[in-house]
């Protein structure tokens, strides 16, 4: 049997004190413009990434603490 990547939610839930950085990152990592990346990072709990690799979740989620934001992997 080939084994089967898991697949997972990347979900911010809260963008700390840096919310400006928190865009920025949010706007690079998904291709958004400004507004849009304001709308979801203002928007906690928000899903930013469904069905996402294990390994890119996790880079996903690594980039978004650096900069204060918490995100929860599911």
């Amino acid at each position: 049997y080939p084994l089967r990547r898991q697949r997972q939610m990347c979900k911010e839930t809260e963008f700390g004190a840096e919310k400006i950085k928190v865009i920025k990152e949010v706007r690079g990592l998904l291709g958004l413009g400004l507004a849009e990346a304001k709308a979801i990072v203002e928007a906690v709990p928000a899903k930013l990434k469904e069905a996402v690799s294990k390994e890119e979740g996790e880079e996903i989620k690594s980039k978004l603490e650096a900069v204060g934001a918490k995100v929860e992997l599911k």
